[in-house]
């Protein structure tokens, strides 16, 4: 990616102010209060790699009028007296030199990909002083074995989800074909299942598509509840011990072809989710068989072909977005009231159950990801998660101190 300034987004100021009166001393959601719970401190780290150095001056002139036209991104966090300390967004001016981080590197150093990974790791067990906007960027101009710069943002979850950076994210770029034109997104269209008219059939099959909505939602929420207060997963060699969520954290990554996906996802008519995941429940099962079988060679037992216990139950917490559609506007747009953007945090959470095991065809791993994909879509327990959050953290939350 070639680091160039873009040209300047004309804003009016009837439009920022309006802006600024609507977000500033408003009280923080009470899902962005949840991120701030002791137990529930959450950072999103974006890992970005460049085709050239970084410049830093350019980079800062830059953010003036992209991310910081944002009001979340020049507010502090501060407690409200007025609500009995319940945090609220307050505006400030904003200093870049203590958001933009440009550390000295020796561009000589042995493993630069290990040290891009160690940085990471240590920044995952700091946090962002609540005395300044909750993100900063940290901007390594260091050649790894993928990119010959990186940059590194951390972003507190209260500013937002995952959608939302992405969706500003968007509203900062340009197409390379058009420089001024914002880059396009897939449009998610829905498939129309025959005439309007269709009579008494197609009234059966919207009946049932919603009785069978509402049974599903009930059968999730009912796994919830008992996931919640009794069920556990299996005791595996990936299962931590009780506290491993406050120990610290290394992000290891590793390059995946988007053609080889896109090429799976044609050929099997699927999504792209579907793939990925089809892959993590594979690669799950593989470690998991390989980690039992040295268990039985330690214990003096044969190590097999198929080492894995019968029915293991092991389940991911699988976020969801519960924006309608996605919509990329120009970052002067997202400001106004009227934009279509909605940023913040706007997302569910729903139980996603793997299958472990070892099938000779590697393929069944992506048809029982689209199998238990579709049941899921097929009920409201994203939802039911996500009020179910705002409940408990507006009326039984502790207050940030």
């Amino acid at each position: 990616m070639t680091i160039q300034a873009i040209k300047p987004i004309k804003t009016t100021k009837n439009v920022d102010n309006t802006s600024s009166s609507a977000e500033e001393e408003q009280p923080l959601s009470p899902v962005a209060r949840m991120f701030h719970e002791s137990d529930s401190t959450v950072y999103i780290i974006v890992i970005i790699g460049f085709e050239t150095q970084l410049n830093p001056e350019v980079i800062k002139a830059n953010l003036g009028h992209t991310l910081l036209s944002q009001p979340r991104f020049c507010s502090l966090q501060l407690p409200d007296e007025k609500r009995g300390g319940e945090l609220k967004w307050v505006r400030t001016v904003v200093d870049l030199d203590n958001h933009v981080k440009v550390p000295t590197l020796d561009p000589n150093m042995d493993s630069p990909d290990m040290f891009v990974e160690d940085y990471v790791s240590n920044l995952s067990k700091t946090g962002i002083s609540m005395s300044i906007p909750m993100w900063d960027l940290h901007l390594l101009n260091i050649k790894t074995s993928d990119a010959e710069s990186v940059g590194v943002l951390r972003v507190h979850h209260s500013l937002g989800d995952g959608t939302s950076l992405m969706t500003l994210f968007m509203s900062c770029t340009r197409k390379l074909s058009d420089p001024e034109a914002l880059p396009s997104l897939p449009m998610n269209m829905k498939k129309k299942h025959g005439s309007s008219s269709g009579g008494f059939l197609q009234y059966f099959i919207k009946l049932f598509s919603v009785l069978l909505l509402y049974w599903n939602t009930f059968v999730d929420v009912v796994m919830f509840f008992i996931t919640t207060f009794y069920l556990d997963d299996t005791k595996t060699p990936l299962k931590g011990p009780l506290g491993v969520a406050s120990t610290p954290r290394r992000i290891v990554h590793r390059t995946v072809s988007l053609e080889d996906v896109k090429l799976v996802k044609n050929a099997m008519n699927v999504t792209v989710n579907d793939v990925m995941v089809g892959v993590t429940e594979a690669a799950l099962s593989r470690n998991l068989n390989r980690k039992y079988g040295k268990i039985k060679k330690d214990a003096g037992g044969a190590e097999g072909h198929n080492n894995l216990p019968k029915n293991i139950r092991l389940r991911a917490t699988h976020f969801v977005n519960l924006r309608p559609y996605l919509v990329n506007e120009d970052v002067s747009e997202m400001i106004k009231s009227s934009s279509k953007v909605k940023l913040g945090n706007l997302i569910g959470y729903v139980i996603f159950p793997f299958t472990i095991g070892l099938r000779e065809d590697v393929l069944d791993h992506v048809r029982s990801a689209k199998a238990t994909g579709k049941r899921k879509k097929a009920s409201l327990e994203a939802l039911y998660t996500y009020l179910m959050a705002k409940f408990f953290i507006k009326f039984f939350s502790a207050k940030v101190q």
